[in-house]
């Protein structure tokens, strides 16, 4: 089950993901799970998937009816789908590895109720590069960019269907800008920042297949800590099952 490098870690509820250096999930992947959570007939799109942690999560609470985890990296996708055999939720959760901007034919278009990425945060060109690869990928935009992610998700979705991201604050306006362009519209908002003293880490936003304009929804902040550096309420109910073996 498990290769060099590997180990499984649980989500609570009795699932485990297997994570590795290379390929693993941190704070922002539970917040976007959180966030983006479909309802029980849904059917839900992964992209860019990487080990699988959102999918798992979802289904750790029987939810939602059938998921599709996309995923470029081939070991990636190894890795989940052997998470997949080991929690026995081959009904529940099929992977496919391709680019995202290859699925014509591989998945059914206009069928999704929900699409979901964590996408890399620094576009192509900025910032410190990672040498290896695998980090590379999931943190510049080498592979695909805010418009490869919008037009796939607008392909994707049917009318109304929900596109949820987690992004970087700087990266608001181009996240915006790409959604609008392919016909899908923000409707909410949430910023997240480590304690009240802070500036803003991340926002989670949601937006709606033919929606109509404006209307957006400016949700309350997330504080991830309270100023004695603990958790914070709402994080703690956020980690849920997980925090178990790790709060």
């Amino acid at each position: 089950m498990l290769k060099d490098g590997e180990k499984l870690e649980p989500l609570g509820n009795g699932i485990k993901v297997i994570v590795s250096d290379e390929h693993r999930f941190w704070t922002d992947t539970v917040l976007l799970a959180n966030f983006s959570m479909p309802h029980k007939n849904d059917k839900a799109c992964d992209l860019g998937s990487g080990c699988g942690a959102i999918p798992l999560i979802w289904s750790r609470d029987g939810i939602p009816k059938k998921v599709t985890a996309v995923e470029i990296q081939s070991n990636a996708c190894s890795m989940l789908e052997r998470s997949i055999e080991y929690n026995s939720l081959q009904d529940k959760i099929d992977v496919i590895n391709e680019d995202l901007c290859n699925l014509k034919g591989k998945v059914e278009f206009s069928s999704y109720d929900l699409v979901v990425c964590n996408p890399p945060y620094k576009a192509a060109g900025t910032g410190i590069v990672n040498p290896e690869n695998a980090h590379k990928i999931a943190r510049h935009e080498e592979l695909c960019t805010m418009d490869d992610i919008a037009q796939t998700a607008a392909k994707l979705l049917n009318f109304s269907g929900k596109l949820c991201m987690c992004q970087r604050p700087e990266r608001l306006s181009d996240v915006i800008l790409s959604m609008r362009k392919y016909g899908i519209e923000p409707k909410r908002l949430r910023f997240v920042q480590q304690r009240a003293n802070k500036a803003p880490k991340l926002f989670l936003i949601e937006g709606r297949r033919g929606g109509r304009p404006n209307g957006l929804i400016v949700e309350p902040v997330l504080f991830i800590e309270k100023e004695d550096g603990c958790f914070s309420d709402e994080m703690l109910e956020i980690y849920g099952a997980y925090k178990e073996a790790y709060i």
